[in-house]
């Protein structure tokens, strides 16, 4: 299946490409951290997953593609944009998808970020990895389902969500609206896997790939908020330590990635 991926550009189109895999929008990306990028001298392409955005949708509640089609994905464009290795860079549950794409495609990439993620697919977490707090998780799951078509309601949701995860309500609640507008349709399905990222929990994930994770040879930048709840921030130690020389950048952050953090990921990420 031809498959079309939202994206959007920052910079010069003849600088050096920092890719982003969205989480799964190209919008849990910040705009001010596009911009710092772009202002460093990189050309800054933000893209959607599949059911997402303004990529291919076609069935969220049954996707016919598998983590690595995601991967896939992400090389693709990488070599489509640019004839030189990229910078992969992903946040959340595009970490994963970043993770698979810098092991399945070395040659594409040159740097990896991975911001806000873990090493292990959707389901039971490895023993030794902290799983999403408890209370947290009770929180969220008590928290009344929106009408999916109803914008506001969206809005509404993503912003009480948002405080329970330790997040900023109104920078979540402009983004869910932003995020609204640009999925494909209103339909509850595509509304839900845009904002929840759902599709994501009925992927084929398998096999593992964190036991691959020191086969990584490329400059490591791991980004993990310090009051992360879900997915806390013992997962991005694990990857600091289970990837050869990552560095591992700690904020005073919680799950998303704060507007205010932007200059100094930007900064982080440059250097590398």
């Amino acid at each position: 299946m031809d498959v079309k991926l939202g994206v959007e550009h920052f910079g010069d189109s003849a600088a050096p490409l920092v890719l982003l895999v969205g989480g799964v929008t190209i919008l849990s990306w910040p705009d001010s951290l596009c911009r710092a990028l772009a202002d460093g001298g990189r050309h800054v392409v933000r893209f959607d997953l599949r059911d997402a955005g303004a990529s291919t949708t076609v069935d969220p509640d049954a996707p016919a593609y598998t983590l690595r089609d995601l991967a896939a994905d992400a090389a693709a464009l990488a070599r489509e944009l640019t004839d030189q290795p990229a910078h992969l860079a992903g946040i959340g549950v595009g970490g994963m998808v970043a993770q698979v794409a810098a092991l399945d495609h070395p040659e594409a990439f040159s740097a990896l970020t991975l911001v806000g993620t873990r090493s292990v697919a959707p389901g039971p977490v490895d023993e030794d990895l902290p799983d999403h707090d408890a209370a947290t998780m009770n929180r969220q799951f008590a928290l009344p389902m929106p009408d999916w078509s109803d914008r506001e309601a969206v809005a509404r949701f993503a912003a009480a969500d948002a405080e329970i995860l330790g997040d900023d309500p109104d920078e979540e609640r402009t983004r869910a609206e932003r995020v609204f507008d640009r999925a494909a349709s209103t339909q509850p399905a595509v509304q839900m896997a845009n904002h929840l990222g759902m599709v994501f929990a009925r992927l084929d994930c398998q096999p593992r790939w964190r036991e691959r994770l020191p086969e990584l040879a490329l400059p490591t930048l791991v980004v993990h908020g310090r009051h992360d709840r879900f997915f806390p921030v013992g997962n991005g130690e694990a990857l600091a330590r289970e990837i050869p020389g990552a560095r591992l950048l700690v904020l005073d952050a919680a799950t998303a990635l704060p507007e205010a953090a932007a200059d100094e990921v930007a900064a982080a990420m440059l250097a590398l």
